[in-house]
């Protein structure tokens, strides 16, 4: 999320929401004059297992922009208006993907800062604004990828190669949230034959999970495993202390008219992202948990808005791929109510920064359907379209550290 592509805005309205200031302020001086005089004062730098990370330390807000230069390996971070007061940057860390920063001027009055690497690598920025009494920092982290990691182990220390296979052996399981609609009390929609949705969506939620748990790489959490009510929040309740990757609620369709008939995926409408962002901000001392890994308990409003709208920006983004991901590979197998991801306000589908959908299987009030869906054959065929979309997503989005990555 920390991208500049991340960005709905331009910078300079960024900085306006962090400062706590309309846009129209900075229209009112020239921006030589709000950004003039800035200074790196210090430059911190560690590097966790996953990424290093490169702090600096400013007397003000910052205008910057970055790009990547290839043959060899370079991260270039522009900052206008600005000096390097600091006496020095600190070498980089033993097994880091940096090999060295360098500094220079460039144009008379900006900092340019070059990070030498040992091989490609996707950086992330974020300008903080002052809190527990330090000042502005720009944060600048290097992620290691698993291309990145094992380059740089091999070349630093070629005798450790029998560690760093046994490090890139240590994947992280990716957690995959299965929450079958319904149950207990509420029995859902009710079919002609007397089907019951809770039933047929417990049916393949189990079906869901054990498709998951012989996946490598993958593991799955049941909100619930037995006929019981959960409340709604608490099915997301359940994603969250997981720490679920992915959310995916299984359920079956029903229409006052039963000719009514096909699958579809549902992903969160933005009125229902907004309606959510407006609620986790008025209880966020209660919502202290991280979203898109800053917690907005820990800052002002209008910064927490800001980060709670990019990372729900980007959930919204995820949650969409990944249904039009599922929805083609369940077309395969079933006729589709609508050929599109649709979208609406279901509370389950409101966590900020886990993508999630849900699946309507077929309508239950189609006579001709709900047979099908009282089928283990169709049931295990949604299972694996789902399962096969899973797949696909990861395919495209491995995360850092996952054995997705290393395909």
């Amino acid at each position: 999320m920390f991208g500049d592509s991340a960005y709905p805005w331009n910078r300079r309205q960024f900085l306006g929401a962090v400062l706590g200031t309309s846009t129209a302020v900075f229209g009112l001086m020239a921006p030589e004059r709000v950004l003039a005089a800035r200074a790196v004062s210090a430059v911190a730098v560690t590097r966790q297992p996953d990424y290093t990370r490169y702090v600096f330390e400013m007397n003000g807000p910052v205008d910057y922009s970055s790009f990547m230069l290839e043959h060899p390996s370079r991260f270039v971070l522009d900052l206008t208006q600005t000096t390097l007061a600091a006496r020095d940057i600190p070498p980089a860390p033993s097994q880091s993907v940096v090999k060295e920063v360098r500094s220079g001027i460039r144009e008379g009055t900006g900092l340019r800062l070059v990070f030498d690497l040992k091989a490609p690598v996707k950086p992330r920025l974020l300008l903080l604004p002052p809190s527990d009494g330090l000042g502005y920092r720009l944060v600048v982290d290097l992620p290691h990828d698993k291309a990145a990691q094992l380059v740089a182990e091999h070349r630093e220390d070629p005798e450790s190669r029998p560690a760093v296979q046994k490090r890139a052996s240590a994947f992280r399981d990716l957690v995959i949230a299965i929450d079958p609609g319904h149950g207990g009390k509420d029995p859902g929609a009710i079919g002609h034959r007397g089907t019951k949705e809770k039933h047929i969506a417990l049916d393949i939620g189990r079906r869901l999970r054990d498709l998951v748990a012989a996946t490598p790489g993958l593991r799955p959490v049941m909100t619930r495993d037995s006929d019981k009510f959960i409340h709604l929040r608490g099915r997301t309740a359940i994603a969250r202390n997981a720490k679920a990757d992915l959310f995916i609620s299984v359920h079956s369709d029903a229409f006052r008219v039963t000719s009514a008939r096909g699958a579809s995926v549902f992903c969160l409408s933005q009125h229902g992202a907004t309606s959510e962002a407006a609620r986790w901000l008025a209880n966020r001392e209660n919502e202290a948990d991280f979203v898109g890994g800053a917690s907005i308990a820990d800052h002002d409003q209008d910064v927490a808005s800001v980060l709670l709208d990019l990372s729900q920006t980007k959930t919204l983004e995820n949650s969409l791929d990944f249904g039009n991901r599922v929805l083609r590979q369940i077309g395969d197998v079933s006729d589709l109510h609508s050929r599109r991801v649709q979208q609406a306000g279901f509370v389950v589908l409101k966590s900020p920064d886990i993508p999630s959908i849900l699946v309507e299987s077929a309508f239950i009030s189609n006579p001709e359907e709900e047979a099908r869906l009282r089928t283990p054959k169709y049931q295990n065929e949604i299972a694996r379209s789902i399962v096969q979309g899973i797949n696909t997503y990861y395919a495209a989005k491995a995360p850092e550290g996952t054995r997705y990555a290393m395909l």
